[in-house]
C-alpha cells in the first residue's frame, strides 16, 4: 500500500483547487445552503480519503515483522550533477504516525467547520484554506529529502498567515495588534527568522554531504565534525522555535486566536505547531552527536513550559489560555527532546493533538453558543445549556492537566521521568511546577466558563472584554447565517450587539468530533505504558526503527518510577483541586491575591511584557530606519535615478521636436538650406 502514499497529498491539492473554484462563483453571486454543506463535506471527504489510504498503511506495517523505510519517487525535479532532488516520500513509521494525526483529526477539524462556518461569506475560501493546510502538512512529515519538507514547511507558514487574517476586515480593541491582518503578518514575519536559520543548516548539509535526502544525512552523519554539526542542529533548532512558538520566537501564537476557532485548533493540533518536534525527531540520530544542542534544547524547552504556564494562569480569553498551554506544552516536548527522549516527545505529540483540539473546538463551541463572547469572566453555568460540550471539554482539560490515566498523563509523566533519569534534576523541578500551573489554569478555565453562577446577562449582554473581540459565524460577519434561529445558526442575539444572550448546544456537526476527540484523550495514553508496568510499550515498539532514543544517564529502579508516577498524579490533582477551591468555593481568594499581588498579576496579564520588548527593540527601530533612511534613500536614490534618466530623455526629445514642428514653411525653409548646403560643398570641394 506504501506505493499509494502520493495520494494522500493530491486529494487535499484536488481540495483545494476545486474549492477555490466555488469560491471564484461565490464572488460571483451563486451562493446557496445546499452548496455551502456541499463544499463542507466535499472537503472533508478530501481529508477523509487519505485519512483511510493512511489507516491502510498502518494496518500493513502493523502485521510486518521488520518495518523498513519505503521511498515513493513520483517526480525527479533536478537533476544538475551537483544537486539531485525528487519530489519523494518516505513512508515509515514515524512519517506513518504523524499522517494519521494530521489526516484524521484534520478530517474531524473539517467536519466540525461545517457547522462552525455556516452562513460565512468566505465558507468556500475557508474550507480552500484548510484543504491547502493539510496539502503543505503532508508535504512536511512524508518528504524523504528536507527540499520537500522545506516546501511544506513554508507552506504551513503561508497557510497560517491566510488563516490567521481570515477574516481581514476585522478589528482588534485595546492592544497593539490592531486587526487579523497584523495577527497574520505578525506571525509570518516571525516565522520567516527562524526560516532563515533553517535554510542555513540545510546549506551546511548540502555543503558536506552533496545531498538533503534524510537517508543520505543519517547514513553519512560521521562525514559531520564537531562544530559542523553543532551549528547544523542549532540552527535546526532556531527554526523550530519559530514554528513550535519556544522562546524567543513564540509571539506570534497567542495572536493567531485572530482567526476562527477551526484555524486555532489545526495550528495547535495537527499541524504547523508540531513540525518543530517532527524534523528534531526526524534527524535524531544527528542531535544526538551534538550534546551541546541538546542541553539548550532541554533549557530552552522547560523555561518554555514554565514562562507559558505561569501567563496562562491570569488570561481571561478563553482561546488565549489554550494558546499559552499549547506553548507550555511545546515546552515539554522540547524538554524531552532535549534529554534525548524523541520517541517520548512524539508521544506527546499525539496525545496532545487530541485534547487540544478537543479543548479548541470545545471553546469554539461556547462561543459560538454565547454569542461571540470569550471573556470567561462573563460566562459561568454553562453545563445545563451544553451537556455534550462541558463533559467534552471536562475530559479534554483532565486529559491536559495530566490527571490519572488519561492520555496526558501517560506522556507528560514519561517526559518528566526521563528527565530525572537524565540527571536534569532542576529541569525536571522546573516541569513539575508548570505541570502545576497547566492542572490550575485547567482547572479554572473550567469552573468559570461552565460551573458557578451565569455571569451573563439573558435580556441585554454586556461588551465583550476580550483582548481579541472574535466574530463568530452568523454574528457581525456575512449575511448572519441563512437563518438566525434555526439550529446551525448563532440565534437572532449578538453579545457584541448588545442583545440577549441564549446558550445553547451547538450542532451535531460540532459535538460529534468532540465526543471521539474526548474519547482518545482518555484511552490514546494506554500506548505509551511506563516501564514499571510494561518492559516494551507500543510506542516504542512501533518508533524505535525510524527515531533513536538517548541512553538515559541513570537507570531507574522500579521504586523510583513509581515515586515519580505518584509525584506526577499528586502535582495534577493538587493543581486541579487547588484551582476547584479558589474558583468553585473560595473566589474571594483569587481577588484578594490580585489586589495583594498587583505588580505580579500585570506582569503576568502583559507576558512578562516581551511583546512591548520586542516593540522597543526591533518593531520601533525598523520602523525608523524605513521611514527615515531607507524611505528618503528609495525617493532620493532609486526615484532620483530613474527619474534623473526619464528627464534627459524628455530634454532631448522636447529639444528634437522642435525640428517636427508640422509647419509646412519651416519644412521648406529647412529643405532650401540643405540643397544650398549640397550644391555648395559639390562646387567647392
Amino acid at each position: 500500500m506504501h506505493q499509494y502514499i502520493f495520494l494522500t497529498i493530491l486529494f487535499p491539492l484536488a481540495g483545494f483547487l476545486i474549492n477555490s473554484l466555488f469560491t471564484l462563483t461565490n464572488f460571483l453571486g451563486w451562493r446557496t445552503k445546499e452548496r455551502e454543506t456541499l463544499v463542507g463535506l466535499f472537503s472533508s471527504l478530501m481529508i477523509a480519503i487519505p485519512f483511510g489510504i493512511v489507516v491502510a498503511i498502518f494496518l500493513e506495517m502493523l502485521s510486518e515483522a521488520e518495518r523498513p523505510a519505503h521511498l515513493v519517487e513520483v517526480y525527479q525535479w533536478m537533476n544538475t550533477g551537483l544537486m539531485n532532488v525528487a519530489i519523494a516520500y518516505q513512508v515509515d513509521t514515524l512519517s506513518v504516525l504523524m499522517a494519521l494525526i494530521v489526516t484524521g483529526v484534520g478530517t474531524l477539524i473539517h467536519i466540525y467547520s461545517i457547522g462552525y462556518m455556516h452562513g460565512d461569506d468566505g465558507f468556500s475560501r475557508f474550507f480552500s484554506y484548510l484543504n491547502l493546510f493539510i496539502f503543505a502538512m503532508m508535504n512536511l512529515i512524508l518528504g524523504a529529502n528536507m527540499v520537500v519538507m522545506f516546501l511544506g514547511w513554508e507552506g504551513v507558514g503561508l497557510c497560517s498567515y491566510l488563516l490567521i487574517g481570515f477574516w481581514y476586515d476585522r478589528k482588534f480593541e485595546g492592544t497593539a495588534i490592531v486587526s487579523t491582518g497584523d495577527a497574520a503578518k505578525k506571525a509570518f514575519i516571525t516565522n520567516r527568522v527562524g526560516d532563515f536559520a533553517m535554510l542555513g543548516a540545510m546549506f551546511l548539509i548540502f555543503q558536506t554531504l552533496g545531498s538533503l535526502n534524510y537517508t543520505d544525512i543519517i547514513a553519512k552523519r560521521d562525514a559531520f565534525d564537531g562544530t559542523t554539526v553543532f551549528w547544523i542542529t542549532l540552527l535546526i533548532f532556531i527554526g523550530c522555535t519559530g514554528k513550535s512558538a519556544q522562546l524567543p520566537l513564540f509571539v506570534w501564537l497567542p495572536d493567531a486566536m485572530a482567526g476562527p476557532t477551526p484555524v486555532s485548533a489545526l495550528i495547535h493540533a495537527a499541524t504547523m505547531v508540531t513540525s518543530g518536534i517532527y524534523i528534531t525527531a526526524r534527524l535524531s540520530p544527528l542531535f544526538l552527536m551534538a550534546p551541546q544542542t541538546m542541553e539548550i534544547i532541554a533549557v530552552v524547552g522547560a523555561i518554555t513550559a514554565i514562562f507559558a504556564g505561569t501567563v496562562g494562569l491570569v488570561q481571561n480569553d478563553i482561546k488565549k489560555v489554550l494558546a499559552y498551554s499549547t506553548v507550555s506544552q511545546l515546552g515539554f516536548m522540547f524538554l524531552a527532546l532535549g534529554v534525548g527522549a524523541f520517541q517520548i516527545a512524539i508521544f506527546h505529540v499525539m496525545t496532545h493533538a487530541f485534547f487540544k483540539a478537543c479543548l479548541f473546538l470545545g471553546s469554539g463551541s461556547v462561543i459560538h453558543a454565547m454569542h461571540e463572547e470569550q471573556d470567561i469572566r462573563k460566562m459561568g453555568g454553562l453545563r445545563k445549556y451544553m451537556p455534550s460540550t462541558s463533559t467534552t471539554f471536562f475530559i479534554a482539560s483532565l486529559a491536559l492537566a495530566g490527571f490519572p490515566l488519561t492520555a496526558g498523563f501517560f506522556s507528560k509523566d514519561a517526559i518528566l521521568a526521563e528527565a530525572f533519569a537524565s540527571g536534569h534534576i532542576v529541569l525536571y523541578a522546573i516541569g513539575t511546577v508548570a505541570a502545576f500551573c497547566t492542572a490550575f489554569y485547567s482547572m479554572r478555565l473550567c469552573v468559570l466558563t461552565f460551573l458557578g453562577e451565569e455571569r451573563f446577562n439573558k435580556s441585554v449582554a454586556a461588551p465583550t472584554t476580550s483582548s481579541v473581540a472574535e466574530q463568530e459565524p452568523g454574528g457581525g460577519h456575512g449575511d448572519h447565517g441563512y437563518d438566525a434561529h434555526d439550529d446551525h445558526g448563532h440565534g437572532d442575539a449578538h453579545g457584541a450587539d448588545g442583545h440577549a444572550i441564549h446558550p445553547h448546544e451547538s450542532p451535531a456537526f460540532m459535538t460529534v468530533p468532540l465526543w471521539i476527540l474526548a474519547a482518545l484523550s482518555l484511552g490514546a495514553g494506554f500506548l505509551g505504558l511506563p516501564a514499571v508496568v510494561t518492559e516494551h510499550s507500543w510506542i516504542h515498539g512501533w518508533l524505535e526503527s525510524s527515531v533513536m532514543q538517548a541512553e538515559a544517564a541513570h537507570h531507574l529502579s522500579h521504586e523510583t518510577e513509581w515515586i515519580l508516577l505518584g509525584i506526577g498524579s499528586l502535582v495534577a490533582v493538587l493543581g486541579l483541586g487547588f484551582g476547584y477551591f479558589v474558583y468553585a468555593m473560595r473566589i474571594e481568594i483569587a481577588a484578594s491575591a490580585k489586589r495583594s499581588l498587583a505588580f505580579l498579576y500585570t506582569t503576568l496579564l502583559d507576558k512578562y511584557y516581551i511583546d512591548e520588548l520586542y516593540e522597543l527593540l526591533f518593531v520601533r527601530p525598523v520602523q525608523w530606519l524605513s521611514d527615515k533612511v531607507l524611505f528618503r534613500f528609495d525617493t532620493s536614490v532609486v526615484d532620483g535615478t530613474v527619474n534623473g534618466i526619464g528627464d534627459i530623455f524628455m530634454s532631448l526629445g522636447n529639444g528634437l521636436r522642435k525640428w517636427q514642428s508640422g509647419v509646412a514653411q519651416n519644412y521648406a525653409v529647412a529643405i532650401t538650406f540643405g540643397l544650398i548646403l549640397v550644391i555648395a560643398f559639390i562646387a567647392f570641394r
